[in-house]
């Protein structure tokens, strides 16, 4: 597999899709690839408009975009697609889409298979096992929470310890922890904004600016630096 996993497309105070911007063009290459965008994270937002924004940031780097929405045939796009690139926006939403385009099985088995896949937020969380480490909220039901499964593990983008002065809600890692108090078996990776995932020829590194920090049920949360090996990690998959 080949795998761009992002927190997040654009880091505050930088323009738009900078951040990951030079990781995909190194990811990809110099030779001109077809890329399918999957928009459908995309909600206050038109799929015109998000493919737009992102057909821009991709041409620069010398690479065709074109989003699944155009297509009828939508299994036939992702099968001719030389890259399949998945943006963010909420999670529920997104995957609610690829349920009823039947979208998933056809994605999975192109990945597998070594066709790259980019994701950054929503886009990052539909390739684990399961959605229930988003941030998002529930506007919509999908037919399940179950994804593509790509990786062995919950990713959980936008990832801080940050907390708001006099607001009672629960941290970010107080919700991981009430993930694995019933799903202890998983594990999970918060991934900090400015960080991301990458997965290639069955290598695996933390790459960004800001690390990431790993949950297990029963163990202390491990702090992971950026340029570390995320090798462990995925070893479910080598296996």
């Amino acid at each position: 597999m080949n795998l761009l996993l992002f927190s997040n497309s654009t880091n505050f105070g930088e323009a738009y899709f900078s951040f990951p911007k030079p990781y995909i063009k190194e990811f990809l290459g110099e030779k001109l690839k077809k890329c399918i965008f999957i928009p459908f994270a995309g909600v206050t937002i038109s799929f015109n408009e998000y493919e737009k924004r992102i057909k821009t940031q991709f041409e620069e780097i010398g690479h065709q975009v074109v989003s699944i929405h155009h297509f009828e045939n939508k299994i036939g796009a992702i099968e001719e697609a030389d890259v399949i690139v998945i943006g963010g926006g909420n999670t529920y939403n997104l995957l609610y889409w690829l349920y009823q385009y039947k979208l998933l099985e056809v994605i999975r088995e192109k990945v597998k298979k070594g066709t790259p896949y980019i994701g950054w937020s929503a886009g990052s969380n539909v390739a684990c096992p399961t959605i229930c480490t988003t941030n998002d909220m529930p506007i919509i039901y999908p037919q399940s929470f179950n994804c593509l499964n790509i990786i062995p593990f919950q990713i959980n983008p936008h990832f801080t310890e940050a907390t708001i002065e006099n607001h009672g809600g629960e941290t970010r890692e107080a919700r991981i922890l009430e993930y694995l108090e019933i799903n202890r078996q998983m594990k999970v990776i918060g991934l900090r904004e400015g960080t991301l995932i990458r997965y290639v020829n069955a290598k695996a590194e933390l790459l960004g600016k800001n690390g990431a920090k790993y949950f297990q049920y029963g163990e202390p949360a491990k702090e992971i630096p950026v340029n570390s090996s995320l090798d462990f990690y995925f070893k479910d998959k080598q296996e």
